[in-house]
């Protein structure tokens, strides 16, 4: 987990448990409908930013037996079913509430003071206190969040930051930044329900605003259910699969690929797979003088008795040839691998197969050709 992941949901969890805690008092004590679902907003907030660390946490465990390639996509999961699950229940909830304080109406009566250890005290200012309270607190929850987005979008090279919060690869980061601004905008839409009622004393307002609030839950569900299944989907990484392209084409020694395949585990790893044809030259130049120096050298280290070198010629000739073919394949193959994660970090697993070698009439196309042949070892 990021130093920087970490610091917004732990702020993000403080600061909504807080103000779960003083808007459920002044909902009580208000009956406020709007602050009710705020109430109920706070409380889903909380409890998926919980979520949220539980998943980082999971997301960091190294790969075992299980898992070849890490835990990384746990994160997504319980993503996942945050969005589903509390956002989805948070916004019923909220309906709910609003659809019974609507029915009510006739037989209910706006509160205007509540009583506050021995003391009245206005309903509205109630209210908008704890409102003013829970907007310092969440605000720097909100300020906290968009100072990491700001920062990876400027990184990504980014201007829009509506186009990075559609195609930003944290979906963690990406729901806390909806979180703590949708939290931002249901306040906004309690106190105006709450002050309209006050003024007109109709508390078909609050009611009003308070649905729009539950309203806002779902859709903010709809949203992170839609990006957490992008990556709990095989989804291919594009920008890497366009670098290694990129890279074939300005190689010397390769000809072309074929079956280029990748899979985003989390935002911090892919999966590259490829198969490769090498160009004659690069493995048949110097190739003789080469295979006889290491087959000279293995016998040097085998034996120093003539009639021992006789015998063992054809073996040490024909290890000294796997060696180096096998040696200048690899070679390419690291070149190429060292290139991408240079370029592209997040690349963490590349596995190429070397199919075959083309001699330089064979075309230069995607498929293959009969001028190319045999097929090498897998490298990963």
């Amino acid at each position: 987990m990021s130093h920087s992941s970490r610091k917004a949901v732990i702020t993000a969890i403080i600061s909504n448990a807080l103000v779960t805690v003083i808007k459920f008092i002044a909902s009580a004590l208000s009956g406020s409908a709007s602050m009710a679902n705020e109430a109920v907003h706070s409380l889903m907030d909380t409890l998926n930013q919980g979520f949220l660390f539980l998943g980082l946490r999971e997301s960091e465990k190294p790969a075992d037996t299980i898992y070849a390639f890490g835990h990384g996509q746990k994160k997504y999961l319980w993503n996942l079913w945050s969005a589903i699950g509390l956002f989805s229940i948070g916004a019923g909830l909220g309906l709910s509430h609003a659809w019974h304080s609507w029915e009510g109406l006739g037989n209910s009566h706006i509160i205007e003071t509540v009583s506050i250890l021995g003391h009245e005290v206005s309903a509205l200012w109630l209210n908008l206190t704890v409102l003013g309270i829970g907007f310092l607190l969440e605000g720097y929850s909100f300020l906290v969040a968009m100072r990491e987005f700001l920062r990876r979008m400027r990184a990504s090279g980014e201007k829009n930051p509506l186009a990075y919060l559609i195609r930003a690869d944290d979906p963690t980061l990406m729901a806390i930044v909806l979180e703590d601004s949708a939290a931002m905008l249901g306040l906004t839409l309690a106190a105006l329900g709450i002050i309209l009622t006050a003024a007109t004393g109709h508390a078909e307002y609050d009611i009003f605003f308070s649905a729009l609030i539950a309203i806002m839950l779902g859709g903010i569900a709809f949203y992170l259910s839609f990006i957490n299944m992008r990556f709990l989907a095989d989804m291919r990484d594009m920008e890497a699969e366009y670098l290694f392209q990129d890279i074939v084409e300005d190689h010397p020694e390769l000809e072309r690929y074929h079956d280029l395949r990748s899979i985003i585990i989390d935002e911090q790893n892919t999966v590259l797979v490829a198969e490769i044809e090498l160009k004659e030259e690069a493995m048949v130049n110097g190739l003789q003088q080469k295979i006889s120096d290491v087959r000279d050298h293995l016998l040097d280290e085998l034996t120093s008795n003539p009639q021992q070198r006789e015998q063992l010629q054809q073996y040490a000739l024909d290890r000294a040839a796997v060696e180096v073919i096998i040696g200048r394949a690899e070679r390419i193959i690291d070149e190429i691998e060292q290139d991408i994660k240079a370029r592209l970090p997040r690349v963490s697993h590349i596995t190429l197969e070397v199919e075959g070698i083309c001699s330089p009439e064979a075309p230069a196309t995607s498929g293959g050709g009969d001028a190319c042949t045999g097929e090498a070892p897998q490298n990963s």
